[in-house]
């Protein structure tokens, strides 16, 4: 069949399952903090009691319009209706294979100096430049706030080391050294 004769709708690359989740490592868990947990389940509730049926609505009205196939409303809606219902399956997997960690608990535990999930570390690298991370889920990374995966080269480079230690960071430039100043297992911001 010539490909002039097909919908454009049958071959939407839109339509592709979102089940490419970000790989996790071999035999690990999908950890998370609570703040990105609760972060996750709030726009899970806010999809599904609120955005989701409004767009049916929308949907619904337009195909009450007559010819769907030059309704602007109904295509751009059942689009959207994709998206919304392919977030929430995205969703609905993570928080399934979350496992929640929380990272002042971690505070409370003699030695908390060494490096785990959850926490936020002062280092200095090999110009003598300060930065702070925190070690988080692979749904909450934030450059801007410095919230790192803990999958990423830097979090596995700092995880189990201690203050004081010296740890190698392999990057595309080239090996560097950075100096953990501090450990401190705090809440994190979300939102």
């Amino acid at each position: 069949m010539s490909k002039a004769f097909t919908r454009e709708a049958d071959a939407d690359p839109d339509d592709d399952e979102e089940g490419a989740l970000p790989p996790l490592p071999a035999g690990s868990k999908n950890y998370m903090t609570p703040g990105g947990f609760g972060r996750l389940k709030a726009e899970l509730a806010h999809l599904v009691e609120k955005e989701r049926p409004e767009v049916v609505g929308v949907v619904s009205w337009a195909a009450g319009n007559g010819d769907r196939s030059e309704n602007g409303d109904y295509i751009y809606g059942k689009k959207r209706l994709r998206e919304i219902d392919r977030r929430i399956r995205y969703l609905v997997k993570r928080l399934d294979l979350a496992e929640v960690v929380d990272p002042q608990a971690r505070a409370k535990v003699e030695g908390n100096d060494q490096v785990f999930f959850g926490a936020s570390v002062t280092f200095a690298g090999p110009d003598g430049r300060e930065r702070r991370v925190a070690i988080v889920g692979m749904d909450e990374i934030d450059a801007a706030r410095g919230y790192i995966s803990w999958v990423s080269p830097m979090a596995r480079a700092l995880l189990k080391a201690r203050e004081g230690d010296l740890v190698t960071l392999r990057t595309p430039g080239g090996i560097e050294e950075l100096e953990i100043l501090e450990v401190k297992y705090i809440a994190l911001e979300t939102g």
